[in-house]
């Protein structure tokens, strides 16, 4: 079966979408709470800044809107291979997270080559 669409995961709800925390979200919190030594912080720094450089930050982030985000699997492969170090990250410290792939989204109310975003209200996609 071929996907549309891929997520990486955690099992924690984020507090403003109700949704289960990005990748990079559960990168942060691994440095907010002082778990990563500080050459693993500047590793994921500087791949957040990759993605940064690199991708169009979806308006709707910027905004603070209550959204989600998905990689389009056409266009992901880099992407992902990007995500690696920082996904190694989160297996050396048992963050459980999972990889979603997926054709079925919400309302995608932000697209662009590589991404989609879609609205979620009370950890559903609208």
């Amino acid at each position: 079966m071929n996907y549309k669409y891929m997520r990486i995961q955690g099992r924690e709800t984020s507090y403003i979408t109700k949704y289960p925390k990005g990748v990079f979200s559960l990168c942060w919190n691994l440095i907010y709470n002082g778990i990563l030594s500080e050459n693993e912080k500047e590793l994921f720094i500087e791949i957040d800044t990759w993605f940064k450089e690199n991708l169009p930050e979806p308006e709707p982030c910027v905004n603070h809107e209550k959204v989600i985000t998905f990689f389009k699997c056409d266009n992901s492969q880099e992407m992902y291979s990007k995500l690696q170090p920082a996904i190694a990250l989160l297996d050396k410290y048992n963050q459980e997270y999972d990889v979603v792939y997926t054709n079925f989204v919400g309302t995608i109310i932000y697209e662009d080559k590589w991404q989609i975003a879609v609205k979620v209200e009370d950890g559903n996609m609208i």
